[in-house]
């Protein structure tokens, strides 16, 4: 039994003595004025006021009993001495309070269990004997007459000792009584804390699992109000459980009024819907949904919704599409460049020769060149188309990329989209960085990326080219990134960037960035754009080292050097 536990006992243990001892009291004085000629009222009061000094120290010096048992047994112990007491001055086997050894052996019980309450009855029915035996022989146990109790007419022998076998078989009984009850109670109540216990773990496993969950988990009530929020939930839509609950969880899942409309028909069928978002910063999110409804033990119903973030799956699917279209173009642009680019060569070498021999007016001579620049500039997106089309070399050879990433630099400056007040910059590290692939493609790259930014800055600005090597577990990568500070791309466009024809440049073809992809795809790696409208865009390209270029790299770097 706890501490706490013993200790709440012993305090309501000596409550019920000093409320019996008050109600003797009352009653004892209440008899003796009825009958003051044979009862002893003086020395009962005595009793009773050593009772509640007794029970003074017992309040004093409970923490100590609670750690050291045997005062207990001795408060148990003085309760019979007391009792047996009260008894002999009442009259002995006469006496009416003989039942009075039940409140002893019962207190114990509760206590100290069936062991306890067998030692106060075995002690009752000693002291209760040994008050009878003496009654009989007359033997004087106090000196004083006046503390000596009134005489009283003893029964018979035999009916003395049947009486006293009855009293001594009520106290073993209500011992054996009481001390299995208390077993029972105790055992049923650790029974009950081991099931407590095992409730209160399975509760916090089954916390544990929910909130482990990677989808969002909410139930609610017949009401839509929120009743439980997990972790992913609350991470999804910034909202603490204590904020959520009790919430419309329509309003936490800024459901429009069509959605709104058809949560009871979702319930019913459990299908999963697509509903937009907007995050506590104001990022667009896609949230898949699906609703079922809920039975509570008590009848009620209520509703379980399950969600998850699928704002990244959308963009695979969006990348997964724009795949799919950029090979159906590279099919086409294989198909349609050689149809296109013979007779296209044909018609330019025409022209060229009629303009030189022809004797041509000024307005005539200004239409062919108009027909010769825009032949040019339908040669140059067939080329750009066979570029794309053309798929990834198999000539691969080690190459350092920071001569690649300066050859790019030094060809943008010489290009015809640098302005004087463009800068371009390049950030590389002192040791050489090995990889694996073709340096045309790598340059193409570079080229279309810087060719852009700086079409992004009518004003001017920087243009920032960095190479770098990232380790990631046991996997490194080739970082090749391009920052300018021009007008920036909104955030509806950023999937459409990689897409054949789009171009936000007048002077663009709009495949300059479908082949970055291509070329980018094809190594393996992935393209990664930020950009804020009027700060700017950075477009970071990672392409995965090959074994034996990270390993040359590993050995080209200094001692305690990390790339």
């Amino acid at each position: 039994m706890s501490v706490a536990r013993v200790r709440t006992r012993l305090s309501g243990i000596i409550a019920a003595r000093l409320v019996v001892s008050s109600l003797l009291l009352g009653s004892a004085v209440a008899f003796g004025l009825a009958n003051h000629d044979t009862f002893p009222v003086a020395p009962l009061v005595l009793l009773i006021a050593v009772t509640y000094a007794l029970n003074i120290g017992y309040l004093a010096t409970l923490r100590a009993a609670v750690r050291f048992p045997i005062l207990i047994d001795l408060q148990f112990a003085l309760d019979a001495v007391l009792v047996s007491a009260c008894i002999y001055l009442t009259g002995g086997i006469t006496s009416n309070f003989s039942s009075l050894y039940v409140l002893p052996i019962v207190a114990a019980s509760t206590v100290r269990g069936r062991r306890g309450a067998i030692q106060v009855a075995a002690l009752s029915a000693t002291l209760y004997v040994g008050v009878v035996t003496a009654q009989y022989l007359d033997v004087g146990v106090l000196p004083d007459a006046w503390w000596r109790p009134a005489a009283v007419v003893l029964p018979t022998l035999v009916l003395g000792q049947y009486t006293v076998v009855v009293n001594l078989g009520g106290l073993l009984a209500v011992a054996l009584l009481s001390g299995s009850l208390a077993e029972r109670l105790r055992s049923a109540r650790a029974g009950l804390e081991d099931a407590s216990y095992e409730i209160a773990d399975l509760r916090a496993f089954n916390e544990h699992v929910i909130d482990s969950l990677t989808a969002g988990l909410i139930t609610t009530d017949a009401g839509y109000r929120v009743l439980t929020f997990n972790r992913a939930a609350s991470r999804i839509v910034a909202l603490t459980t204590a904020d959520a609950r009790g919430k419309d969880v329509r309003d936490v899942l800024q459901l429009d009024d069509a959605h709104r409309a058809a949560l009871p028909a979702l319930a019913s069928d459990s299908r999963r819907i697509e509903l937009p978002f907007h995050s506590a910063s104001g990022e667009p999110l896609d949230l898949g949904l699906t609703i079922t409804t809920l039975q509570f033990p008590e009848g009620t119903t209520g509703f379980l919704i399950v969600f998850q973030d699928i704002t990244g799956f959308k963009r695979l699917e969006r990348e997964a599409r724009l795949q799919q279209r950029l090979a159906a173009v590279g099919e086409m642009a294989a198909g349609i460049a050689h149809e296109i680019r013979n007779p296209l060569a044909a018609m330019t070498g025409s022209i060229e020769v009629l303009k030189q021999d022809l004797p041509l007016a000024e307005e005539h001579s200004r239409l062919l060149d108009i027909v010769l620049r825009e032949s040019e500039r339908l040669n140059e997106t067939i080329r750009l188309f066979l570029s794309y089309a053309r798929p990834h070399g198999q000539a691969s050879y080690r190459m350092d990329a920071r001569g690649v990433l300066r050859d790019a630099a030094a060809a943008l400056r010489n290009s015809v989209d640098m302005r004087e007040d463009h800068a371009i910059d390049i950030d590389a590290p002192d040791e050489p960085l090995w990889y694996d692939g073709d340096e045309t493609e790598l340059r193409q790259v570079l080229w279309s990326l810087g060719t852009n930014g700086l079409r992004a800055m009518p004003s001017g600005g920087e243009l920032m080219m960095r190479v770098r090597l990232e380790a990631h577990a046991a996997d490194r990568e080739l970082v090749l990134s391009v920052r300018d500070h021009g007008c920036g791309i909104p955030p509806e466009q950023l999937d459409d960037v990689f897409q054949p024809f789009h171009s936000s440049f007048r002077k663009g073809t709009g495949l300059g960035l479908a082949i970055v992809h291509r070329i980018v795809t094809d190594y393996g790696g992935r393209i990664e754009v930020s950009s804020t409208v009027g700060a700017g865009t950075t477009v970071s390209v990672r392409l995965p080292l090959k074994p034996a270029a990270a390993e040359q790299t590993r050995r080209a770097l200094p001692p305690g050097r990390i790339a």
